[in-house]
């Protein structure tokens, strides 16, 4: 809450509400618009008397470049207005505060979170290098998320940012010393690479918890970031593979051994191609429907290969999706299109040959994804036996012994994870549990009437005596 006496700025067509931040010469308001519905806004006011000649520079080129983007991961400007005392920039709001706030309530982020967030991050630096945009001062403060639930995140804050070439370089020092790149903090020469330095330290904060060169003075942060020491990074928590070979590359202090911007946007971590966006399902459709296809035409390896390029797209449609419906009926087609690559993927890999030519039925298919389960293999083969016998016209007792065999070691596999087997196991147990019954009562009833004719013929030889 504000103290006594305190009063935003009055502008004519908004209502200035709580203060969200503030700064060196910046105050940000939420704000509702008169009209319009009651669009909520943030509104950054800038007192114009607390603007030196380099703050006056800086706010220009923000405005210059804020009002030339549209970016989904870019905080939007909608307008700027001034008065006698103020400028003001009137911001598209974002109702999940910022990405420190996010980190220092969760302590750290898992790697899935973190990656997500990854993406996000460098769809729009990618934006920004593709127009020779340097933002020059990215730090998690400056990372707005979109809402509570199911935020996406936007770059905010480019009161540093320059318009710099790639072969471009600076020396005067901008940005937050925690995330400033080692050639800016030593005062040297620096080019659009401190961006990538920057990353590295976000990332880093976000799955540890704390930035790699936390310091109480900037004197102490200068000569750890001067140190030739490999930063290490902490074995815990258990990262994967691709997310330590990012970091290690964007935490290189000499800017000429950091992995460059082409290098960042293609590296598998990030891996752009795939990330959560509006085209996610249009492309795993696309791909689906192909791989539709390619099955029906008989082409199992090549309808293999789309379902599974169709699920890369499927997975990050449904984290997209925000409606409650939709995303229950993508994960229940989802769930189909798996099942049938498991299938595909035992038919592509299996030797079998006549397995391919018998229509795939799913007991044959059942027991070639079983192959790696001896115990299982084993309790459908005693299965076969049993089947095959009673083909034979062999009803007896010896082959309703050899089901029940059998579904005593099934019904126990049961508990394997959920996916295709499980499912075709359960289909194949309702089936033989079947005919183990009818083999039963086909049984009982052949008993039933040898029984009737012994008694018959007990009571014949009976009454023969008798006369």
């Amino acid at each position: 809450m504000a103290g006594a006496g305190w009063a935003p700025p009055r502008l004519e067509e908004f209502i200035l509400t709580e203060r969200l931040g503030s700064g060196t010469y910046a105050t940000v308001y939420k704000a509702y618009r008169k009209k319009n519905a009651r669009e909520v806004v943030a509104i950054k006011c800038v007192n114009k008397k607390s603007l030196n000649r380099a703050s006056v520079e800086n706010l220009l080129t923000e405005i210059e470049i804020l009002k030339t983007i549209r970016h989904p991961h870019i905080v939007e400007l909608k307008d700027f207005q001034w008065d006698s005392d103020n400028i003001y920039l009137i911001m598209e709001f974002c109702a999940g505060g910022d990405l420190s706030h996010f980190i220092r309530t969760r302590k750290i982020l898992p790697e899935k979170v973190a990656r997500l967030f990854l993406q996000q991050l460098a769809c729009a630096l990618k934006f920004l290098h593709d127009r020779n945009i340097s933002h020059l001062d990215l730090k998690p403060q400056n990372i707005l998320l979109s809402s509570v639930e199911n935020p996406h995140l936007k770059l905010a804050d480019f009161g540093f940012a320059q318009y710099m070439s790639p072969w471009d370089e600076k020396h005067m020092l901008r940005g937050s010393p925690l995330y400033m790149a080692p050639e800016m903090v030593c005062r040297r020469q620096y080019d659009a690479r401190v961006d990538l330095w920057s990353v590295g330290v976000i990332l880093y904060e976000a799955l540890f918890g704390r930035p790699p060169f936390f310091s109480k003075s900037f004197a102490e942060l200068e000569e750890k970031i001067r140190s030739n020491r490999v930063i290490e990074l902490p074995c815990r928590p258990r990262l994967s593979q691709g997310c330590r070979d990012l970091l290690q590359r964007l935490l290189e202090r000499d800017p000429l051994q950091r992995i460059s911007f082409e290098e960042f946007f293609t590296h598998p971590f990030v891996d752009m191609e795939h990330m959560p966006s509006a085209e996610s399902l249009c492309k795993a459709t696309a791909l689906v429907m192909e791989a539709v296809k390619k099955d029906q035409q008989g082409d199992p390896s090549a309808a293999l290969s789309l379902y599974c390029k169709a699920l890369e797209f499927f997975v990050p449609a449904l984290h997209y999706e925000t409606d409650a419906r939709r995303k229950e009926a993508i994960r229940s087609k989802v769930g189909q299109y798996i099942s049938r690559a498991e299938e595909l993927k035992t038919l592509v890999t299996s030797n079998n040959k006549t397995l391919l030519q018998q229509g795939n039925p799913a007991r044959n298919i059942l027991k070639e994804m079983s192959r790696d389960k001896p115990r299982l293999y084993a309790a459908l083969e005693v299965a076969s036996a049993a089947m095959a016998k009673e083909e034979e016209g062999k009803e007896d007792s010896d082959t309703l012994d050899l089901y029940q065999q059998s579904l005593g070691e099934l019904l126990l596999m049961l508990a394997e994870p959920v996916g295709r087997r499980r499912e075709l196991l359960h289909s194949e147990i309702q089936t033989l549990m079947g005919r183990a019954e009818y083999l039963k009562e086909q049984i009982k009833m052949r008993d039933a009437q040898f029984m009737g004719k012994e008694m018959l013929s007990e009571s014949v030889r009976s009454s023969c005596t008798l006369q």
